[in-house]
């Protein structure tokens, strides 16, 4: 392990980083130990007595916001990549750490790993699919005028507060990352507060950070321990993301102040349906006891996303029980996971572990009857539990679909009909997630139907993608990650919208001018410039938005038509048969083909000659809206739209807005065209 992490780890008190330096109390006679989950050694203590907690969010405000405020998303996208890089530089000293949470290698890659992916996925999204600017522009123009003189929009632009991540003890780097990549992205600084039983991992991964330079001031805090005034600093402006239990999240809801931003993703009752047609022998079967089986062991069930609830069909019942009962045996080894052999670990603590046997006990009491593995305590420091398995006979009583044991714990209930399995899984009152293992794709429509309204999403199993499947506990950095009622009703990662939840969006109206200053893109009606020299001939350096080639015309023969037919193979009878093209209402007999049009446009505005502009990479929004017929003539207007320099290119991307014409000045075809240019 490097030096580094032995600073934090041979610490007596756990440090907090904030105003962009180290802190830690002197001492603390009622700091809270935390132990090793395995050997229950203590590892360290853990307080934040005499943390200026109130500095602390102002420091975010006032620097953090500023040094993230003058990068633009592609400046802030790149960054993110940066930190994957220098986190994936050091990870064993993370993965080290991590077996004294009780996670084995494969739970550790999941937590390390999976955060790191998340950086990565932001980072390339943010370069992609956001421009590189300040920014964000929402949907299309909305005309508030006849004339085109009075236009709105919508834009997002960052909350200029500080973005309060309170994370769970089960993914003590994932949950932190999976909260702080979008904020970041969208600009917000962030404060994270990891929980105490993990959080000596989260201290690691954030130093990791701190000491790669690349944190811009303020931009990152991390308090190591409780948080009892925090939320009395918080005000408009601000983002709560919280993940834990429900409790807890309604505790915080409550003393949230109005004006902020609060989300939660909470621990839920989540189900995994066998589909009538999955019976023992088919692929189906197979990879939904393999899934069950995964997601008892991972992380020794203290996921949010695992299965809690196994509803199977009546009579697959027992060939389920038996299956997973035989696939236990095979792959379960139960230990300290720095032993060779072992694949799962023991729960975070003792703590945890007898309230995971509370709540199965609780469960027996609900009417479930233990079928695989047992409600006792091993004995021994370490916090194991045997993973278990408990069958309901009644699907109608209450406990099975509101406690959950957070562990290597699930419940087998059984369903006749789809109407009777979907009801079972809305039972749950709201979950992360739903799967269903079924080929059957008129099951799957109908299960579909009647889960997705209580589901954050829904993942479907069967023998074309059981072996891609990325599984029914793994939240995906481009999907939505949340769920409805008991889940808690927020919703992170989704992509870019987990960024946008860091903004703010407004609606803008003003002149064309106007919004084409405010939002960066040149809409119609705005300034248009003709300066001689044509726009391909221009660099990024020398390129202006506005920049405009008026081309000249260009008539279209009957000849024409019917080439371009012959040589495309493209002999719709619009172009080719003038009787049936003029009994069709959209036109007035044989007309020009739309792709004819759009080639012939390429021709009229292009320079040819070798300069700035690289290539032309795709068109966008091609519209077809006046028929063209032999002898009209046609006209383009190309204006440099949008300009987005890449941060690691010597090129970046220009956007045109295409406009063709005819001799009667009506608009044929609309479009944007995408190019290549050389910043020099």
């Amino acid at each position: 392990m490097g030096d580094t992490m032995t600073v934090a780890t041979e610490t007596a008190i756990l440090p907090s980083y904030v105003r962009d330096a180290w802190w830690q109390p002197s001492a603390d006679a009622q700091a809270t130990v935390v132990r090793d989950a395995s050997t229950g050694e203590e590892i360290v203590r853990v307080s934040t007595a005499g943390l200026d907690l109130a500095a602390a969010v102002e420091h975010a405000r006032t620097v953090g916001q500023p040094s993230l405020g003058e990068l633009t998303f592609h400046q802030r996208a790149l960054l993110l990549k940066q930190f994957a890089i220098a986190l994936t530089e050091r990870k064993d000293e993370l993965y080290a750490l991590s077996a004294r949470t009780g996670a084995t290698k494969a739970d550790s890659w999941v937590d390390i790993d999976g955060g790191i992916g998340v950086l990565f996925a932001y980072s390339g999204k943010g370069r992609r699919e956001l421009p590189n600017a300040h920014v964000y522009v929402d949907g299309p123009v909305e005309p508030l005028s006849k004339d085109g003189s009075f236009l709105g929009r919508h834009v997002y632009t960052r909350l200029r507060g500080v973005a309060v991540q309170i994370n769970a003890f089960n993914f003590p780097v994932w949950g932190p990352l999976e909260k702080f990549a979008p904020a970041f992205l969208a600009g917000m600084p962030s404060l994270i507060k990891p929980a105490t039983p993990t959080g000596y991992l989260t201290e690691a991964m954030v130093r990791i950070l701190v000491e790669s330079g690349l944190l811009p001031a303020g931009s990152l805090q991390l308090v190591s321990g409780s948080v009892p005034s925090l939320f009395d600093e918080l005000r408009l402006g601000d983002v709560v993301g919280f993940t834990g239990s429900a409790s807890t999240a309604a505790s915080l809801r409550e003393r949230t102040p109005a004006g902020v931003r609060f989300t939660a993703e909470t621990d839920s009752i989540n189900a995994s349906v066998l589909g009538p047609d999955a019976v023992a022998g088919t692929p189906e079967f197979d990879a939904y006891v393999r899934q069950l089986v995964v997601e008892m062991m991972t992380k020794a069930g203290q996921k949010c996303t695992a299965i809690r609830r196994a509803i199977v069909p009546t009579g697959q019942a027992d060939a389920v029980i038996e299956a997973v009962r035989a696939r236990l045996d095979e792959k379960t080894v139960v230990g300290d996971p720095r032993e060779e052999g072992v694949t799962m670990g023991p729960l975070v603590s003792l703590e945890q572990r007898d309230e995971v046997l509370r709540q199965v006990q609780a469960l027996v009491a609900g009417g479930g009857r233990i079928v695989i593995g047992s409600s006792d305590a091993p004995v021994g420091d370490g916090a194991f539990v045997d993973p278990v398995l408990l069958r309901f006979d009644d699907a109608d009583g209450d406990a099975v679909h509101t406690v959950e044991a957070f562990g290597p714990v699930s419940s087998l209930i059984t369903y006749d009909t789809v109407a009777e399995a979907s009801d079972i899984v809305a039972r749950g009152g709201g979950s992360l997630v739903t799967s269903v293992a079924t080929h059957d794709p008129a099951f799957a429509t109908a299960i579909m139907a009647g889960v997705a309204p209580w589901n954050g999403r829904v993942l479907f199993l069967d023998r074309d993608d059981a072996r891609s499947s990325t599984g029914h506990g793994s939240p995906m950095p481009g999907l939505v990650h949340g769920g409805p009622g008991r889940a808690g009703g927020g919703e992170e990662l989704g992509g870019i919208r987990a960024v946008l939840h860091h903004m703010q969006r407004t609606a803008v109206q003003g002149s064309p001018e106007m919004l084409t200053a405010i939002t960066g893109q040149w809409h119609a009606g705005a300034g248009a410039r003709e300066d001689g020299i044509h726009p391909f001939r221009k660099s990024l350096a020398q390129l202006r938005i506005g920049d405009r080639i008026a081309s000249r015309t260009r008539e279209v023969t009957l000849e024409d038509i019917e080439t371009f037919a012959h040589f495309t193979g493209d002999t719709f009878y619009a172009h080719m048969d003038e009787e049936a093209s003029a009994a069709n209402p959209v036109f007035p007999g044989r007309v020009a083909h739309g792709y004819l049009l759009v080639s012939w446009a390429a021709g009229l505005f292009v320079d040819p000659e070798p300069g700035p502009v690289l290539a032309n990479y795709g068109l966008e929004n091609l519209r077809f809206i006046t028929p063209v017929s032999p002898g009209d003539s046609i006209r383009v207007e190309l204006t440099a739209k949008q300009i987005t320099p890449r941060e690691t290119d010597e090129y970046g991307e220009v956007r045109w807005d295409a406009v063709i014409r005819n001799q009667d000045d009506e608009t044929v075809a609309t479009y944007d065209v995408l190019t290549l240019v050389a910043k020099e």
